[in-house]
């Protein structure tokens, strides 16, 4: 278990350092003020709008970076720090969440599979660890002479699911992408944010879409560490 416990210990420390990293890019291009004076609110209702889309809602939420949105009841989520503000940030994270929109509204196909895969990931990433703890301790319990690996079965059904959380977070990617590209273009071409504002907002979306990339490279190394464990026994 030391090198399970190792491998965490290095994902989490990656993902806290590229988390701060997004945090101060957000906090610095939050005094970068947006010389059209449009809003979050604002500026994500003249993208759906550019983009022919009438039946989707903008509205506010509690928090902090709680800004998503919701394919279900279509409405594009954003927190307190970005409906109301007038910034390079908020103009940021309002259009990539449009973005989610524009993907929703053409069928983009990697949105529509990582949809599907919801109701499947939400089941195992809230019992995974519980069957492959269990798993390991069914294996150890079983272990004899004619078997000296033990029963291995719940471990493997432990896995697997972890296996299906990787995967919904390598889909996430280039759904996250995507949504950035959509929104980066747009601003662009739209004129809505300037030269000099659009560096703010590439630069904040690019550390966005990093901790996407750190979330699914740490998941990848967990499995391939129970993966190694699954083996070892079964040999």
């Amino acid at each position: 278990m030391t090198g399970y416990y190792l491998i965490i210990g290095i994902s989490m420390l990656i993902s806290w350092l590229v988390s701060s990293r997004l945090k101060s890019k957000f906090e610095y291009y939050s005094n970068v003020h947006l010389r059209n004076g449009l809003s979050g609110k604002e500026v994500a209702e003249k993208m759906l709008r550019d983009n022919g889309i009438n039946d989707v809602q903008v509205i506010s939420v509690p928090g902090q970076l709680t800004d998503h949105y919701n394919p279900a009841d279509k409405t594009v989520n954003l927190s307190e720090g970005v409906y109301m503000q007038r910034n390079a940030a908020a103009a940021a994270v309002a259009a990539h969440e449009c973005g989610h929109a524009v993907q929703h509204a053409v069928g983009y196909s990697m949105l529509q599979l990582r949809s599907k895969l919801v109701p499947i990931v939400n089941i195992s990433s809230n019992l995974m660890q519980f069957v492959i703890i269990a798993g390991i301790g069914i294996m150890a319990a079983t272990r004899s002479i004619d078997n000296p690996n033990g029963n291995t079965l719940v471990l493997m059904i432990g896995v697997i699911m972890f296996a299906a959380t990787t995967l919904f977070a390598f889909i996430t990617l280039p759904v996250e992408y995507d949504a950035s590209n959509r929104a980066m273009k747009w601003l662009k071409d739209s004129g809505t944010v300037t030269s000099e504002e659009f560096v703010g907002v590439k630069d904040s979306l690019t550390w966005a879409a990093r901790t996407y990339l750190v979330a699914a490279i740490g998941s990848l190394a967990q499995l391939l560490y129970w993966v190694s464990i699954l083996m070892s026994s079964r040999r």
